[in-house]
């Protein structure tokens, strides 16, 4: 996903500017006022809209969107599988060792929970409340871009209200008027493609990493749970096969059922 994403960003980029430089003149489409309306105006707005510390982590937002999954969901059965196995032959504390060496800080405390004999039910309250946290963090991330694609369209309205003023105030001055209109439908631009170009694709690509984290994270949850249990290794790799296409058909249908209401409403 990190690639498609920079490849997609990359790709957007020489394509409209390829588009632009072929119909010869594209000098005309470079507004450092435009510019500064529209980044200018959405950067103001969404420091308004979010705490400056919220807001320095823009840069490292982006970077996640950018980076490959580090655990995917066959990988992280498969160790799950193995923690089974090793617990039935050996007893659970002789995975105190393994958890030191997961990567994955979540699996890590799960399974150090279990080897400190810690009550199964509080196991998975402490592993679930340590996902709503999770949850909302990445909320308040998709929420920063999602935010910004709001913006830099209204402030592009906006600067082509700006333009337009320009433009009447000088209305008797043929160079003027033409200055003013170009202001005005520059900064229209800016912003349309400063939205659907990255910000709205940045908050989306967050989303979807964001619902595929926590439900990884589920896995664990079921997974050792499972280990906890002392179930049997290839019942535990089955049921969390199991378990993870059924939530994905569930976030489907649930997917297919909200759309259907948007189309309906918008019918």
């Amino acid at each position: 996903m990190g690639l498609s994403t920079l490849i997609g960003v990359i790709a957007g980029i020489l394509i409209l500017g390829g588009a632009i430089i072929l119909q010869g003149n594209y000098i005309i489409f470079v507004s450092l006022e435009s510019l500064m309306i529209v980044l200018g105006g959405t950067i103001a707005g969404t420091m308004i809209s979010f705490s400056f510390k919220e807001i320095i982590k823009i840069p490292a937002l982006f970077r996640i969107s950018l980076k490959d999954e580090k655990m995917g969901s066959s990988e992280t059965i498969d160790i799950l599988v193995k923690f089974a196995e090793k617990a039935r032959k050996e007893g659970l504390l002789a995975l105190e060792q393994d958890a030191s060496e997961v990567e994955d800080s979540f699996l890590q405390r799960g399974i150090q929970l279990v080897v400190d004999g810690t009550d199964p039910e509080l196991v998975r309250n402490i592993l679930e409340t340590k996902l709503v946290f999770l949850e909302e963090r990445h909320e308040k991330g998709q929420s920063i871009f999602a935010t910004m694609g709001k913006l830099s369209p209204a402030f592009g309205m906006i600067g082509t209200l700006i333009g337009l003023i320009h433009m009447l105030a000088q209305i008797e001055d043929p160079d003027a008027l033409a200055a003013g209109m170009a202001t005005a439908l520059i900064t229209t631009l800016y912003g349309a493609l400063l939205a659907n170009l990255f910000f709205i694709p940045v908050a989306s690509n967050l989303k979807m990493r964001s619902e595929e984290e926590v439900l990884l994270k589920e896995v664990m949850i079921e997974g050792i749970l499972s280990i906890q249990a002392g179930e049997n290794p290839r019942i535990v790799e089955e049921k969390l096969n199991a378990f993870l296409a059924d939530e994905k058909k569930k976030k489907a249908a649930e997917e297919e059922e909200l759309e259907t209401m948007v189309v309906g409403e918008n019918a």
